[in-house]
């Protein structure tokens, strides 16, 4: 399929961030997905989250598997560092490319399909090894790039465009990136822009594994009477547990609230998150209270999105590891080889 670049060319009093880029210098190349995709949405957040942020585009790695999703970095993020994996393996490339430079932003974009089926292994590892990330899969329930077979997070019951009716009990990747250490989770929707902005952002500022599931309906297969990922189902179903903003602490910091109505939670860098919460007493900072409260919501038919889960002290796959601050293209041979006896002390250790 050949398509027209996007013109580099754009009005010269568009408003620009604290770097001085504007929002198209965010954007990427003409998407090339089908109108009305969800997917198309989520690249749209990611631009306005990454522009409000002042990030610098050349600071963040976005990787990608295979899939609609996967196309989808080539939409975003023009001026960025980008690698396309194969399928199911976006998460140990990003994984080596945070070990040797842990100054990026890491930014993993994949699908229903890529992380819940072929990449289910890698997607668990990135998990519980607290790789520094935002791992964002756009969760449609079909493989839309081979006409819309159900995929494993295809609710049990739900039916196919044909009218064929999913037998299997679907993944829940939200409720397994809980239990197995992410220390960031939440749910959200395409069509929720005032919502998802501010969880990418959050996610962009924790330091940890950060994951978000978002639902996108595709509107070629899935979006349909009977589907439980269309836009009017999660619409009608949507039960939101808290909306947040994200105060960066470049500025000066004032809040105006009700006592009990909303949370604060600081993250490492300094960076508050501001929780209007809608969930009476729901903790987020409970692995336990998260779990229960996805369960239940779930017998009901209703989708839970939001912040879901949050470690206020979160620790990354560099602690554990106790690897060095320097990326390795900055160091010297001197770093990179300590010499025979460096290399004679480790063999010691090992015998």
């Amino acid at each position: 399929m050949t398509f027209l670049p996007k013109p580099t060319m754009h009005h010269p009093e568009l408003p620009t961030n604290t770097l001085g880029y504007t929002r198209r210098d965010y954007e990427g190349a003409v998407s090339t997905l089908c109108a009305g995709c969800g997917h198309d949405s989520i690249s749209a957040a990611i631009v306005r989250a990454c522009y409000e942020l002042d990030l610098p585009p050349h600071r963040i790695a976005k990787l990608s598997g295979i899939g609609c999703s996967s196309k989808t970095p080539t939409y975003f993020l023009g001026n960025s560092h980008g690698f396309n994996s194969v399928h199911g393996r976006m998460p140990s490339v990003l994984t080596g490319a945070n070990l040797a430079n842990r100054d990026l932003i890491y930014l993993g974009v994949s699908g229903d399909g890529d992380s819940a089926s072929i990449g289910l292994g890698q997607f668990a590892h990135a998990m519980r090894r607290g790789v520094n990330m935002v791992y964002i899969v756009e969760n449609n329930g079909v493989y839309g790039l081979t006409k819309g077979q159900f995929s494993a997070t295809s609710d049990r019951g739900a039916k196919s465009k044909k009218g064929v009716e999913n037998n299997d009990e679907a993944i829940d990747l939200v409720s397994m990136a809980i239990q197995l250490g992410a220390t960031f989770v939440a749910r959200s929707f395409s069509g929720d822009k005032t919502q998802l902005v501010p969880l990418i952002q959050a996610a962009l500022e924790h330091q940890g594994a950060a994951f978000i599931d978002c639902i996108s309906p595709c509107v070629a297969f899935n979006n349909h009477v009977g589907s439980t990922k269309s836009f009017d189902y999660v619409r009608e179903h949507n039960e939101a547990v808290n909306y947040l903003d994200v105060i960066t602490g470049r500025d000066e910091i004032t809040v105006d609230y009700a006592p009990g109505s909303v949370e604060i939670v600081k993250q490492h860098d300094g960076s508050l998150l501001r929780l209007r919460k809608l969930a009476g007493d729901y903790d987020i900072t409970s692995r336990a209270q998260a779990m229960g409260f996805l369960q239940t919501h779930a017998e009901a038919g209703e989708i839970v999105t939001g912040l879901l889960y949050v470690d206020p002290e979160p620790l990354d796959m560099h602690h554990y590891l106790k690897t060095a601050k320097a990326p390795l293209n900055g160091m010297t041979e001197t770093d990179l080889c300590p010499g025979s006896a460096a290399l004679e002390k480790l063999n010691a250790s090992l015998r």
